[in-house]
């Protein structure tokens, strides 16, 4: 079969290295990929938000399965204008991928199905928010409605704080249209946890558990990021939280989505919160996390071609997932200065230390060719992932790693996954 991956960063080369495995796949493309994408799939210069020239590439390739990684072409419809088109597609529609484009969806949905959520207020206009947070509780949590790469969310500790962050998105724009209205919510305590799902509009299939790293710097301090490491699988996600979750979460979500008519096919992304209170949703995503993914899908033992396609077609409940009894851990490699300004063009070196190495791998995320050189291209530049026995050896050989691979600017935390040794 021919398969087509929409994308261009670590989560989409984690699924092109997973999907590359598949003995039923006999060409591979990805549309606008990256030069490690481009080492197992040919890579087509089409951008995510052409979704007219994507659907023409996938007919006249004859693609028979296409997969979104990103979640602004799911958000803005992609899907509808492949199925317009009897093409077949792995994501959740524009209806239904509002689950994530708006945060005050999200929220009105789980208080309308009672599934656990924090507490909150929507706004429309800075005035009435401001004047909310004067009796509200401190720290307390505001959230851009929309899209916003990952970081529309700024944790206040007191008024001033809270009125500067209402102000930034709503006043100056920082997140664009996305901050026109914003959500106001409890802040929760506990330990985070990231469950990716599959889902075929009726059923869900709850991957392995990972923990993602949010903040730019060690101690979970600084700016919100779009992900700097993770580990898999969570010590803290016991089978009673999943027990919990399968009964009041996920499958309610499922159910929720479906007395709405918005039912969802593809990945359901569900951020919890392991709170004294139990387990509550942080928020919903509507596709593969990133960098989740690439601690995920390395432990995953089925094709996962076969998993898109029983999605797609309903029949999840033939499919039972496999996951190797072992541990992964990601460290991001980023370049100096993310998320705020940083320079690109950075020769990157030591990318070959991981050629035919077991246990190792290099996702690419903001890289690119030039001449006969790899050259950084974003803020998020690799994900170092490595596999071990358990969390502590991956840990480990995930630093490692880490010190194969040399560019200027290079910048990483050197925490990830310390949790892990504190719940021992």
């Amino acid at each position: 079969m021919k398969v087509l991956i929409i994308g261009g960063g670590g989560r989409e080369h984690a699924i092109a290295r997973k999907i590359s495995c598949s003995s039923r796949v006999d060409k591979l493309y990805c549309a606008p990929g990256n030069a490690g994408i481009g080492q197992c799939a040919e890579c087509v210069d089409i951008e995510v938000s052409n979704y007219i020239g994507l659907a023409d590439f996938a007919q006249k390739e004859g693609i028979d399965l296409t997969v979104v990684g990103p979640d602004d072409p799911l958000v803005g419809g992609v899907v509808d204008v492949f199925e317009e088109r009897g093409l077949r597609v792995f994501g959740p529609r524009k209806n239904a991928a509002i689950i994530e484009g708006s945060k005050a969806f999200s929220k009105d949905l789980m208080k309308k199905y009672h599934i656990p959520a924090a507490e909150y207020e929507i706004f429309d206009n800075p005035k009435s928010a401001i004047e909310y947070l004067k009796k509200s509780k401190y720290p307390t949590v505001i959230k851009a409605d929309g899209l916003a790469l990952g970081k529309g969310v700024i944790i206040c500790m007191s008024y001033e704080e809270a009125v500067s962050g209402v102000k930034q998105i709503m006043e100056d724009k920082q997140f664009g249209s996305s901050g026109d209205r914003i959500v106001i919510e409890e802040f929760m305590t506990g330990r985070e946890v990231s469950v990716l799902a599959f889902c075929d509009g009726t059923r869900i299939l709850p991957m392995t558990s990972a923990q993602d790293h949010k903040r730019a710097m060690d101690g979970d301090l600084g700016l919100n990021t779009g992900g700097m490491g993770t580990f898999s699988p969570s010590p803290f996600y016991t089978k009673e939280v999943d027990d919990f979750c399968k009964r009041n979460i996920y499958q309610s979500t499922m159910d929720a989505m479906k007395a709405e008519g918005r039912d969802f096919v593809g990945i359901l992304f569900v951020g919890l919160m392991l709170t004294p209170d139990g387990p509550k949703v942080l928020e919903y995503n509507a596709r593969f996390g990133d960098p989740e993914t690439q601690v995920v899908l390395p432990r995953m033992k089925n094709d996962i071609t076969e998993v898109f396609e029983a999605c797609i077609d309903g029949r999840l409940d033939q499919i039972q997932l496999e996951f190797e009894d072992n541990a992964a851990v990601c460290v991001v490699l980023a370049s100096d200065g993310y998320p705020g300004h940083y320079e690109k063009g950075f020769a990157i070196r030591g990318l070959e230390a991981f050629n035919e190495k077991e246990d190792y791998y290099v996702f690419h995320a903001g890289t690119k060719q030039s001449g006969n050189d790899i050259v950084t291209n974003g803020g998020r530049v690799l994900g170092v992932t490595a596999t071990g026995k358990d969390l502590k050896e991956a840990r480990e050989k995930a630093y490692e790693a880490t010190g194969w691979i040399n560019f200027a600017n290079k910048y990483m935390r050197r925490d990830i996954g310390k949790a892990i040794d504190e719940a021992k």
